[in-house]
């Protein structure tokens, strides 16, 4: 299975956002936009000028790079959010809400969606009862995400559980603290996507 394995804050700094891709860090000192808020590479310092297509470009990418998506899974979600009803840039946007990986970085269970991927990949949830390893798994509506009982205990799910106190969460989650479990209550909104993402430019990029 493929997958990005360099530096992750040179993507912040690409975007020239924080992306938050390394839990705590992101919000401390130590974080690369703090130090270094310009692009990577020897020309970085510059002042680039993109064009049209170039603005739409680093739109997808970031959006690509915020759920850990590669290039043809994202293209495989466009197709399917442009063959279903209604808007299709927000179609896309649930779609990517409602993989398995960033339901549990949403329910609070992992500090970031690289930290809530490792975590599914190594067996530590389940949905309905049933062991799911797939990052990208399609959560439904009504579906029922909790720790595997033999995980339940272990340093990163303990740490998560006892931070969940009075945790806000997005609207269409909801998580019973007494049972440690979460519950899909509706398909995410538009409003739920709290990103600075302008989704429309992606759906201009790919309709080029």
């Amino acid at each position: 299975m493929a997958r990005y394995r360099d530096s992750l804050c040179r993507l912040c700094r690409r975007e020239g956002i924080k992306l938050f891709l390394k839990a705590e860090r992101c919000l401390t000192v130590k974080c690369a936009i703090e130090k270094r808020a310009y692009p990577p590479g020897q020309h970085g310092q510059g002042r680039p000028k993109f064009s049209e297509y170039g603005v739409q470009l680093r739109e997808k990418q970031k959006v690509r790079r915020i759920y850990g998506v590669l290039e043809k899974q994202f293209r495989k979600y466009f197709k399917i959010a442009d063959r279903k009803k209604g808007v299709t840039g927000e179609n896309l946007l649930q779609l990517l809400e409602m993989r398995f990986d960033n339901v549990v970085y949403r329910l609070g269970l992992a500090g970031s969606r690289n930290a809530a991927r490792q975590l599914v990949r190594h067996n530590h949830f389940y949905v309905n009862g049933r062991r799911v390893n797939i990052p990208s798994y399609m959560v439904k509506k009504g579906d029922v995400i909790a720790p595997a009982p033999n995980k339940a205990e272990k340093f990163p799910i303990k740490t998560a559980l006892e931070g969940m106190r009075g945790k806000s969460l997005p609207q269409w989650l909801a998580f019973d603290e007494d049972n440690k479990q979460g519950l899909i209550q509706s398909l995410p909104s538009r409003e739920d996507v709290t990103l600075p993402i302008q989704e429309q430019l992606i759906v201009e990029l790919y309709s080029r």
